[in-house]
């Protein structure tokens, strides 16, 4: 969301018996997701991915000032992919430096930054229907991620691409 522009509004309110629980502030987030759009309220004009996206935006910024103990991002990513992928990978790396974060995700470029990465799989019997966690590790987690870029399981390029992510993350962890 390169973009994009988040407008605070904070209107005062005069009368007494209008003050709320919070206090005597009206507080809103206005947000102008791409360049011709009009800064509507945060909660009726962002898509749930441009919304996760810029509460994880935020969490960032206030990680060091006050840091909450666990975050829960499901599909933060959504519908969009390569180098804002990377980099929304990388913004989650760098929440998780002060707090647990749990990411639900389909893209391999965001999985990569994790440091724990597990599947979660569905499956049926025709009359109950389970889901299994398992965690992936060393070449289970590199086959996971090339499953994840191309919907192959045995693809070397697939791997070089995963090994390639991986390292990414890797060296981003390593410049903390």
């Amino acid at each position: 969301m390169p973009d994009s522009v988040l407008d605070v509004s904070i209107e005062t309110v005069v009368e007494i018996s209008q003050f709320g629980t919070h206090g005597a502030d009206e507080i809103e987030f206005l947000l102008q997701p791409h360049v011709g759009s009009s800064p509507l309220p945060i909660g009726k004009g962002a898509s749930g991915g441009e919304l996760s996206r810029v509460m994880l935006a935020i969490e960032v910024v206030l990680a060091g000032v006050d840091p909450v103990p666990t975050f829960v991002f499901d599909e933060v990513d959504a519908g969009i992919g390569g180098r804002a992928a990377v980099e929304v990978g990388r913004r989650l790396a760098r929440l998780a430096r002060t707090a647990q974060v749990i990411v639900v995700t389909h893209l391999p470029q965001v999985a990569a930054f994790a440091d724990q990465h597990v599947v979660i799989a569905k499956s049926a019997d025709g009359l109950v229907t389970a889901s299994s966690v398992t965690a992936v590790t060393g070449a289970a987690r590199i086959s996971e991620l090339v499953r994840m870029l191309s919907g192959l399981t045995n693809s070397q390029a697939g791997a070089a691409h995963a090994e390639e992510l991986l390292d990414l993350a890797s060296q981003e962890r390593l410049a903390k």
